[in-house]
């Protein structure tokens, strides 16, 4: 016989833009409050202060649930995890399915909130409810760092990846031939070489020893430069382009220039971080793909088991068979970040481990394309980082 759920004050919150509405009840299924707070300061001093009135009152330990969509939870998440509270986080995807098979008559957001109430009662007893609550474990600051400078990053890079690519367009419409001086045109020398002058038709009429001086540019680079001098041309539009070109060249250089910042500060923080550490010991794991994966999978204690790792790191699918038919299906709960860390973490793996390179090869010669042969491999280390992580202990190199 299953046994009742301890007596607690369970609080559901159904999250909005500018406010929120909050119902407070018991786990016997009482209603005690129902109310709306802002999503300002005021707010969040009126949610806590009538939590906290009833938890004076019933001497009742506290649980809250509560939407992390588009990050409007923020920043009473953290204030919930500050005061020792239990935060379980409503899956939305699985939230939708459970109104699916428990379709209500109405929707409003006070509908809504107590809702996350039955929810608190249904999970003790139906699975498909216990997937939708899920409890947010305490996580170490040093990986909500690395989470938060991870991610940083990858909008820097992908802002780089975009500015070049425009800066690159506008460069061989205005000024054919000058990108075939550099084998890229992100490399710091040639931006240097860019943003030596304030108009393009300058860099034509500059002086041998005046390169020289750039930073990065010597000998070889001089000579290939003047040898573009003598036959560099330039359209109509450089009037009216060269400004704009030019301050792309300045904002990939601050770009470039940010993310080494962030390089730094991420090996600094990541030594702190026990999950960095040992994910270092793996060869071809790069310090970049270790911060983002420290990052992002933030515990171990979040995962009942290696599965539920690996979905969330998308190295694995759903079973989808049905009859005589087998076959699977990609997930919708992966973290599209720590997959792409996770993705190129062991392709980078494989190249340096021979047992992990054999298995690749193998998934190749079965018909498997890249990425799906890569994803293979990385379900398999999927296992081992959930050992290493659960006996905190760094990777054995296979015998």
């Amino acid at each position: 016989m299953r046994k009742s759920s301890p007596l607690e004050l369970r609080v559901g919150v159904d999250v909005g833009c500018h406010s929120h509405n909050v119902a407070i009840g018991l786990s016997n299924g009482e209603i005690l409050e129902e109310f709306s707070i802002k999503h300002e300061p005021e707010g969040f001093r009126q949610f806590f202060a009538c939590i906290e009135k009833h938890e004076k009152k019933h001497s009742l330990p506290v649980s809250v649930a509560m939407e992390g969509y588009n990050g409007y939870a923020r920043p009473l998440d953290t204030l919930v995890r500050a005061r020792n509270y239990r935060l379980f986080n409503i899956n939305n995807l699985k939230l939708a399915r459970f109104k699916e098979i428990f379709p209500g008559a109405a929707k409003t957001d006070e509908i809504d909130a107590r809702k996350a109430l039955e929810l608190f009662q249904l999970r003790d007893y139906l699975p498909v409810a216990k997937d939708v609550l899920q409890e947010v474990r305490a996580t170490p600051k040093e990986n909500e760092v690395l989470k938060r400078l991870s991610r940083r990053r990858r909008r820097l890079v992908n802002e780089r990846v975009r500015v070049l690519n425009n800066f690159q367009a506008d460069l061989q419409s205005v000024c054919p031939g000058l990108l075939e001086i550099t084998g890229d045109a992100g490399n710091l020398w040639f931006l240097r070489f860019i943003t030596s002058v304030d108009s393009l038709p300058k860099l034509a009429r500059m002086r041998e020893g005046t390169i020289r001086k750039l930073p990065g540019i010597g000998a070889k680079y001089t000579g290939i430069i003047i040898t573009w001098q003598k036959q560099a041309h330039f359209s109509h539009e450089v009037e009216w382009v060269s400004d704009m070109i030019l301050e792309d060249a300045w904002r990939i250089l601050e770009l470039h220039e940010s993310i080494d910042s962030l390089d730094r500060r991420m090996a600094a923080v990541a030594i702190d971080s026990e999950i960095a550490q040992n994910l270092s010991t793996i060869p071809g794991f790069g310090s970049t793909t270790i911060a983002e994966l420290a990052g992002e999978i933030g515990t171990v204690e979040r995962f009942k088991d290696e599965q539920s790792l690996a979905l969330y790191l998308g190295m694995t699918n759903l079973d989808n068979s049905s009859g005589k038919k087998k076959g699977s299906k990609p997930p919708k709960q992966v973290n599209e970040r720590a997959k792409a860390a996770m993705m190129t973490a062991v392709d980078r793996h494989r190249k340096q481990v021979p047992q992990s390179q054999t298995y690749y090869r193998k998934k190749r010669a079965e018909g498997k394309k890249h990425n799906q042969a890569v994803r293979a491999l990385g379900r398999h280390l999927c296992r081992v980082i959930f050992k290493m992580l659960k006996e905190n202990r760094g990777y054995l190199l296979p015998q």
